[in-house]
């Protein structure tokens, strides 16, 4: 398999400015703007050298946050507040039972967000096939972690990814879809696609797997891909021709 295209220093070679080793901070349950601001204080120190690279993991309460591409008509329609946020990509939902991680890192030079973003969506769909979604991978033009359709169902995203760089550090990050409820998610035009749908970990291997069960995982799969030792490869299952 080879990646989605040559990033522009070699494949083995850490994507992290810093060797350091990556300081976990598990959060529990927290709002999702303190958490933001959050976010934006330790990116400050992080382009200062104030602190080492840093993973943010946690779970939000039910929030629907809209980045800077988000069209009107993806808004939600049952009324609920919408938080405007900085990252790229269009509207989604958190909420209990989906895993977040904000990786704070600064990035080696020359700065490659691409690059970056594929070994994140390496580290989600290595964790979880790991858990038993084989069949986990990417459509071609669409951001995040899908799962092909079969004869019942149509795609589905199992993992998202919205990202900020600012001075060389990253902020945002990923979510994985690991036992909670859907609903929410049937009110917007999630990602902006409305051709495919959204589905858990729980739902497609057809039993109870939560957000705790799998963080030590993909912190694990994160850590490996940023160092440049869990290779990024195409694992295509389909194409679009519109981000997501």
């Amino acid at each position: 398999m080879t990646a989605p295209r040559e990033p522009f220093f070699p494949a083995d070679r850490s994507i992290r400015a810093s060797d350091s080793p990556l300081d976990v901070r598990e959060l529990g349950l927290v709002d999702y703007e303190e958490t933001w601001h959050l976010q934006a204080e330790l990116a400050a120190q992080r382009a200062e050298d104030a602190i080492g690279d840093t993973l943010l993991v946690l779970q939000h309460p039910s929030t629907y946050t809209a980045g800077k591409r988000t069209h009107p008509e993806d808004m939600p329609n049952n009324g609920l507040p919408v938080v405007q946020v900085d990252r790229g990509g269009r509207i989604t939902w958190h909420g209990e039972g989906q895993l977040v991680v904000y990786p704070i890192i600064k990035l080696a030079d020359p700065v490659d967000v691409v690059d970056f973003v594929r070994r994140i969506e390496e580290a989600m769909i290595a964790t979880i096939r790991e858990f038993g979604v084989e069949k986990a991978g990417r459509v071609d033009g669409r951001s995040g972690v899908w799962v092909p359709a079969d004869e019942l169902r149509r795609e589905r995203k199992l993992g998202q990814i919205g990202i900020r760089i600012t001075h060389g550090v990253t902020m945002h990050g990923l979510s994985i879809n690991c036992n909670n409820t859907l609903d929410y998610f049937g009110h917007i035009v999630a990602c902006g696609i409305n051709d495919a749908d959204v589905t858990t970990l729980s739902l497609e291997t057809g039993r109870e797997v939560t957000p705790e069960q799998v963080a030590p995982n993909v912190v694990d799969k994160l850590s490996s891909a940023f160092r440049g030792e869990l290779k990024v490869a195409d694992h295509p299952i389909a194409s679009a021709n519109r981000n997501g």
